[in-house]
């Protein structure tokens, strides 16, 4: 959030003190600084002798190549590594202080142990902060810090590593910093978060998705700091913060688990590169390295390789192949995932027929194979005949009185997958089809090419068949837009990550009308996983949530209360008289406080038709699947590709009845409008979409 703030808008926020009634904290602060100032310091001359030792090492090494014996030579680049090595963690320690000089700290609680005499201060901000030996600042992410976000003032307790401790939580202030100057206080009894929280949500978007330290509610900080979850589905309404609080959590779990978990063992599946960048600096931001960020296509880029080609997924809106439409919709359930393992159950005895295996006076008999065979069951086909063809070659090595030859196991191994009946996992792909009664349900667009939908099955069948990449490194998976995959993919998934997930999205916002999966389906997938729910929205003002609730229908969404404009609803005289007032509103957003606005269309030819035509007229960019890079000014787009981001205000086009006529392009809209976090326009020529009929509509 940390967003910039606004003026001449009609929003209403909370009241903050424009003075400060602190006169303690103002002093603390300056003490702080100082102390700020003086590790700063330190640090700063730690970097530069660090950089003189290694460039004196460097120059020695260079100096006297030619005269340094071998040993010497490796003694010191080890040594040039080691430098190199404390002058990273140095480098580190100073940025993390120039950080905290920006802003120390956001929240000080005081608190009263039971059986001691007296309160202790306690001052929380993003990074441990600790001077001449005394710890001056806490970590967000410390157990005493979670008090801040679970208890108001009175009875309040945390679980530390040596138990739970009780206590009495004797004051709470929160506090708003920047370039370490004091802006304002707040003390209340009472929930000072909700103040901050509308205080912040009050600002403009930025560029990238911001850390939300400051304001994190007290339902997000329980799914935060749950570290006992093997898995964790979080089924979120449109502004809810589940991104963020996904990214907090690994931010948590890195803090946690440090001599275990490093950035280096969590990948996050996002939907898009744009989204990727956009969420790019959460975790930097609190101090931790940047995370790997993957998508489905690279899966499946990575496991096919030298296998079999595919072709992108085509966007289903532009589509009127309805034979295509059919094939994706019945591999798009849990029961398409049913029928391939009833198939794989079956598929030893479909395609392996052992027979006798001979080798001068050596052999094995087809039914000793046979038994071999279905005693390696929970291994791939492949990797059976691997491990069976070793069990020959030393079971020949057992019996081998006279020194005779006897075969490589590579040698063996061939002749074992000359028993198999179908040599590759495509022929055992479409043979999938034929015993399933239905083989139109395969079609190849091209020669040993797959179609996007059939990619996960067929690797969810090459598995079975001969195994997959499985990742050992990954420990952590997170899964964002949930509701955009289908149970086949969360199959093959599960297959190569056998790690902790967090799985997070919304089911009313999907976006592929040929996905007919369902929560429920999710959760059978993931039996074991603890499911959240979070229906509060915090991005969009009442105004505009409360719009979106009755066009998405969404009952379990609840606005935050935070007052703004009501929702245009435009009627033009025809297309070019919408043009011409979508380019005057966007010449008043050019002169607003307002730093983005996004235009937001239903499908992505859609997006780069207006884009063409405003692109002569205004500075304006356009996020389609290419794209990679997240900015701020004004962006045209597709309903697919806004989704997580945010913009100050959003222009939808197009809002006619041809255009939004099914339950399907009603989650469309209801996606589109929950973008807008302060103003929203919606445009239209000819007969408006019927889930406007409640709304007020101004002709133009």
């Amino acid at each position: 959030m940390n967003r910039k703030p606004q003026s001449g808008r009609n929003e209403t926020v909370p009241a903050v003190q424009s003075s400060i009634p602190f006169p303690d904290e103002i002093a603390h602060l300056a003490m702080m600084n100082e102390k700020l100032d003086d590790a700063a310091q330190v640090a700063n001359n730690n970097v530069k002798k660090i950089d003189k030792e290694y460039a004196d090492a460097k120059r020695y090494m260079a100096d006297y190549r030619g005269e340094i014996d071998p040993n010497e030579m490796f003694q010191n680049e080890l040594a040039l590594k080691q430098i190199d090595h404390i002058g990273a963690f140095s480098v580190g320690i100073w940025e993390k202080l120039a950080k905290l000089k920006e802003s120390p700290y956001f929240a000080r609680i005081d608190f009263q142990t039971n059986g001691d005499a007296e309160a202790i201060k306690h001052y929380i901000g993003r990074f441990a902060f600790t001077h001449e030996n005394q710890l001056l600042i806490l970590d967000w992410r410390a157990p005493i810090a979670s008090m801040f976000y679970d208890y108001e003032i009175g009875s309040a307790g945390y679980d530390a590593p040596v138990g739970r401790i009780e206590g009495k939580l004797a004051r709470k202030r929160q506090f708003k910093i920047k370039n370490g100057m004091l802006e304002y206080a707040i003390e209340s009894s009472v929930n000072i978060q909700d103040d901050v929280l509308q205080r912040e949500l009050s600002q403009t978007s930025d560029e990238k998705m911001k850390s939300i330290i400051a304001t994190i509610q007290k339902e997000q900080n329980q799914i935060i700091r749950n570290d006992k979850a093997k898995t964790m589905i979080i089924q979120g309404v449109a502004g809810s913060g589940k991104t963020s609080i996904a990214l907090h959590r690994i931010a948590f779990l890195l803090y946690r688990f440090k001599d275990r978990l490093s950035a280096n063992n969590v990948t996050i599946l996002s939907p898009n590169k744009v989204f990727g960048d956009y969420i790019a600096n959460v975790l930097p931001e609190l101090g931790e390295e940047p995370i790997c960020e993957r998508s489905f296509w690279d899966i499946a880029d990575e496991q096919l390789s030298g296998i079999i080609r595919f072709e992108p997924e085509k966007d289903p809106l532009e589509t009127e192949d309805i034979k295509w439409a059919e094939r994706v919709r019945f591999k798009s359930t849990i029961d398409f995932v049913r029928k391939i393992d009833s198939y794989i159950e079956e598929l030893p005895t479909l395609i392996f027929e052992s027979t006798d295996y001979t080798f001068g006076q050596f052999s094995v008999t087809a039914d000793w194979i046979q038994r071999r065979f279905f005693a390696y069951r929970s291994y791939p086909i492949k990797k059976r005949l691997e491990l069976i063809a070793n069990d020959i070659h030393e079971h020949f090595e057992s019996v081998n009185f006279m020194v005779d030859e006897i075969p490589r196991a590579k040698i063996i191994l061939k002749s074992l997958t000359a028993m198999l009946k179908t040599k590759n996992t495509l022929a055992l792909y479409k043979d999938f089809y034929r015993w399933l009664g239905h083989p139109q349900l395969l079609v190849l667009p091209k020669k040993q090419t797959l179609d996007w939908c059939d990619v996960f099955p067929f690797l969810y069948l090459h598995g079975a068949f001969q195994g997959l990449n499985e990742s050992n490194l990954i420990k952590h998976l997170v899964i964002d837009e949930m509701q955009d995959y289908t149970p086949i993919q969360y199959a093959v998934l599960n297959r190569i990550y056998y790690c902790q997930k967090t799985i997070l999205g919304d089911f009313g916002q999907s976006i592929n009308p040929n996905h007919l999966h369902t929560m429920a389906q999710l959760q059978e997938l993931y039996s074991d996983a603890s499911y959240l729910e979070l229906n509060k929205s915090y991005r969009s003002t009442y105004e505009i949530i409360t719009f979106a609730k009755g066009i998405g229908q969404v009952e379990k969404l609840e606005p935050m209360v935070r007052h703004g404009d009501m929702p245009m609803v435009i009627s033009c005289a025809d297309k070019q008289a919408e043009l011409n007032t979508i380019r005057a509103k966007l010449n008043d957003f050019l002169q607003s406080d307002y730093v983005s606005l996004g235009i937001i269309l239903k499908t992505n030819s859609a997006a780069k038709d207006m884009f063409d035509i405003l692109k002569k007229d205004y500075d304006i960019q356009h996020i389609s699947t290419d794209s990679t890079h997240f900015a701020n000014g004004i962006s045209v787009t597709s309903i697919q590709m806004s989704k997580g981001l945010e913009f100050d205000e959003v222009i939808v086009p197009d809002v006619s009845q041809n255009d939004y006529y099914s339950k399907y392009d009603r989650g469309l809209l209801y996606i589109a409008c929950t973008r807008a976090m302060h103003k929203l326009t919606l445009f239209y020529s000819g007969k408006p979409t019927h889930f406007l009929s409640r709304h007020t509509q101004k002709n133009l």
